[in-house]
């Protein structure tokens, strides 16, 4: 455990930069490297090679000495894939000499004397230049293959211990032995304390350092206890009284102090035990201990007074009662003890080489207690399911819980049946990934509030996308962390970061992540600067030309276009990426492509066909399928029409190229009205005529050259059919004059005494004689029905003759 802990910071190397397996290792290791890094002393490398085969094949070479051997070969290795571009510009140089000498001459032909010597001259040229390349790629790979059996022995190595079977710590058989390591550990302890204080030479030592002594422990007391508290009440009095925007950053600042100041006060009281000389062997294991012991235990305290505060703030990830909240710090206290009595009792025991026995019964009940803290606290974070705004943090938490109840009943059951190592590789990662896991939600809190802070923004700024980007990348940066947590190796890490970096091969091209940064940046420049140009073309240069406004956003857009396809091109030339290799890769994928992406690849066509021909400009008023409005913007792949209800319509760009489209205002804005008029039968043709005339030519918009015409269309016996068509100056206005055309007709219509439709006849009044004879007709009808004699049985009855009903059909 305590190894774990001491292995997490130097996660911070990772975080940071180029890994330990990168560097390139110096003189001191074995490796020589000149001026320009290209020569290597491979007699070295033989040597180091051979002897790490040797002791790879030894299955006694401990873990530790594999890890030392895996470091200098990792070394070794980051030196030879440098090496491998030995003399790249040179060997450049000289194929493009060769190449230039054009082709070798096909067998039985010859070439002149001078082109063959000095094409076998740059043969020889070019052959000494690869040669230092290829060894160093010859012995890369010997490296890397090292490297890969070190990793596969040790992985080995550790499934095999976490599956190993210790004796039982429930057994009561084992018990005994496990007390008499117990007492042996205190007795030693003891014997260290009195046989120090019996040497006079210590106990000289003791009292000279007295004064110091006093001042340590004084100090480690007053941060610990008093100072703490201090700084626990300062925190919580900013939070409630600072300014809203900066409150929550500096009481978390200032609450930082409670896990510095107390460890601080643990480092002062382990120094003046050291100052009294008291400790022996034991007694300086513990002491070393003691302050990452406490660091244990204060950050435990703290991440649980910041994830269950005392005060409900709005927002909170984990909405609880009050006591839900005190029992969540509790819990959060003893996780941490729990953690830092498994490091005492390390610190205490491991060293003096006890039995598997002994081990397993005095680790049993720190194990059986922190299941027990797990299984709590997933019960208690299970209990926040009841919130009303169950988020999607939530709802991960929620999974969270679940598995922490899980590890926490599974692992002390792994423990009593003996897989003690098994049990501990379950316990205390999952206590330590929730701290993690909690650091993450107060580090993603900090860093909206400071985002607030900065932008002089409400407390909702903290949910913008800038501080949600940053914890995402927080969270991405973390996962390292949570790997060292669950048991893998630091160099297991070092390897994942050094197969990142030397990139991964596709058809043939190898690509690597700086390829990608290079792309990226060279992209982003060639992307800025055409929309740098597109803006001073449209705002500066073209409104000074006579091209319309149709043509000009065409043009800007086709200059996008060109751009960003330029931009791609020399982002791919700047970061060497030879796409000959993907020809292939590329030929295959073409055609699933091709069937998949064919309407796509129309549209695009399409698109471009109409920003060249431009058929079609932003703010025609056009007509497709059935759909008419103004066209708002054409893209590659579509184009947008504003209804005249206010609606978009996105239309795809192959419907205006192959479909039938009336476009009314892109050449002339003069277009045809044509208005119907009916009139009642009866009504005057000539006069109906003249006025409509004379209403249609007293409109503003209407061209008088050609006049307007008035058809007498046709007639029915019930109105008589006229056609009034005009030509307007804008046919934009047509909706406007028909309705004007319509006012002036019916005011006109009722002055002159003209009936849009006849009038309704009065309806016929029922003659009383005809009325009365059929109702007699049919009373006689239905008496001599019932006065009809009804059949005989078994007599048949004759059909009654055609035409005629029986007395309910009458």
């Amino acid at each position: 455990m305590i190894r774990l802990l001491h292995g997490l910071v130097l996660v911070l190397a990772l975080l940071a930069g180029p890994l330990a397996a990168q560097d390139l290792p110096g003189p001191t290791d074995g490796v020589f490297v000149d001026e320009a890094g290209a020569a290597l002393n491979y007699d070295d490398w033989q040597r180091m090679a051979e002897r790490a085969e040797a002791e790879i094949a030894e299955r006694r070479t401990s873990s530790d000495r594999l890890e030392e051997i895996r470091l200098q070969l990792a070394q070794w290795r980051a030196a030879l894939l440098t090496a491998q571009n030995a003399n790249s510009a040179r060997i450049g140089t000289v194929r493009e000499q060769i190449a230039a000498l054009g082709p070798a001459p096909a067998e039985g032909e010859s070439e002149a004397d001078e082109i063959s010597s000095r094409r076998q001259e740059l043969a020889q040229q070019l052959v000494k230049l690869q040669a230092p390349g290829i060894a160093a790629e010859e012995a890369y790979r010997r490296a890397d293959g090292l490297i890969r059996e070190i990793d596969r022995t040790l992985r080995e190595r550790q499934a095999d211990e976490l599956l190993q079977l210790w004796p039982s710590p429930v057994n009561p058989g084992n018990w005994p032995e496990a007390a008499i390591g117990l007492s042996d550990t205190v007795l030693r302890l003891w014997d260290e304390a009195v046989t120090a204080w019996t040497d006079p030479k210590a106990r000289t030592e003791l009292f000279d350092n007295m004064p110091l002594i006093l001042v340590l422990l004084g100090v480690a007391l007053a941060l610990v206890v008093y100072v703490r508290r201090w700084v626990e009440r300062f925190a919580e009095r900013l939070q409630q009284g600072a300014s809203v925007r900066g409150r929550k950053v500096w009481s978390l600042l200032a609450s930082s102090g409670e896990i510095i100041l107390p460890t601080l006060g643990v480092v002062a009281l382990a120094t003046a035990l050291i100052a009294s000389g008291m400790p022996g062997e034991i007694g300086r294991n513990i002491v070393a201990a003691l302050p990452l012991i406490g660091f244990v235990i204060f950050a435990a305290a703290w991440l649980g007074a910041r994830a269950f505060p005392r005060v409900q703030l709005d927002g909170a990830v984990l909405p609880m009662p009050p006591e839900r909240r005190a029992e969540g710090r509790f819990l959060s206290v003893l996780m941490g003890l729990v953690i830092a009595t498994e490091m005492l009792r390390s610190a205490a025991m491991d060293a003096q080489g006890y039995s598997d026995a002994t081990t397993a019964v005095m680790t049993f009940p720190i194990l059986l207690t922190g299941g027990l803290i797990l299984m709590r606290t997933g019960r208690l974070l299970r209990l926040t399911r009841d919130a009303e705004d169950k988020s999607y943090v939530l709802r991960l938490l929620l999974v969270f819980a679940r598995a922490l109840t899980v590890v926490g009943a599974l692992g002390p059951v792994l423990a009593g049946f003996g897989y003690v190592q098994a049990a501990t590789a379950l316990i205390y990662p999952a206590i330590l990934s929730l701290g993690l896991i909690s650091l993450l939600f107060i580090l993603q809190r900090l860093l909206g509030d400071v985002w607030a802070l900065v932008v002089k923004a409400d407390e909702k700024a903290g949910d913008t996308l800038v501080p949600v980007l940053a914890g995402f990348a927080m969270t991405l940066a973390s996962l390292p962390v949570f790997a060292l947590i669950w048991g893998a190796r630091f160099s297991d890490l070092t390897e994942l970061w050094t197969r990142f970096t030397e990139g991964f091969s596709l058809g043939g091209a190898t690509i690597s992540p700086t390829d990608f940064m290079i792309f990226a940046v060279v992209f982003v420049i060639g992307y800025m600067l055409t929309r740098l140009f597109q803006g001073a073309l449209r705002s500066t240069i073209l409104p000074k030309t006579r091209i319309d406004q149709g043509g000009q956003t065409a043009l800007v857009a086709g200059v996008g276009y060109v751009g960003i396809f330029l931009a791609a091109l020399a982002a791919i030339n700047a970061a060497g990426i030879d796409l000959s290799g993907l020809a292939i890769v590329a030929g295959a994928l073409s055609v699933g492509i091709g069937f998949g992406l064919q309407q796509i690849v129309s549209n695009f066509i399409s698109g471009i066909i109409l920003l060249v021909e431009r058929p079609v400009s932003e703010g025609d008023w056009i007509e497709v399928g059935g759909v008419q409005g103004r066209v708002r913007g054409i893209s590659v792949r579509s184009t947008r029409i504003e209804t005249f209800d206010r609606n978009f319509v996105i239309v795809p760009n192959a419907d205006l190229i192959t479909g039938r489209v009336t476009n009314w205002t892109r050449f002339s804005l003069a277009g045809r009205l044509i208005v119907p008029v009916a009139v009642a039968q009866g009504s005057d043709t000539r006069q109906v005529e003249r006025i409509l005339r004379e209403i249609v030519e007293a409109q503003p918009l209407a061209i008088l050259n050609p006049p307007p015409l008035v058809a007498f269309m046709g007639y029915t016996t019930n109105q008589l059919t006229f056609e009034i068509r005009v030509i307007l100056r804008d046919v934009n206005f047509s909706l406007q004059v028909r309705s004007d055309i319509n006012h002036l007709i019916m005011e006109r219509f009722r002055q002159e005494g003209i009936h849009i439709l006849p009038p309704p006849a009065p309806p016929a009044e029922p003659d009383p004689v005809k009325t009365a004879e059929t109702v007699l007709a049919l009373a006689d009808l239905v008496q001599r029905d019932r006065d009809a004699p009804a059949p005989r049985a078994g007599r048949k009855t004759a059909p009654p003759p055609p035409g005629t009903v029986k007395g309910a059909d009458r």
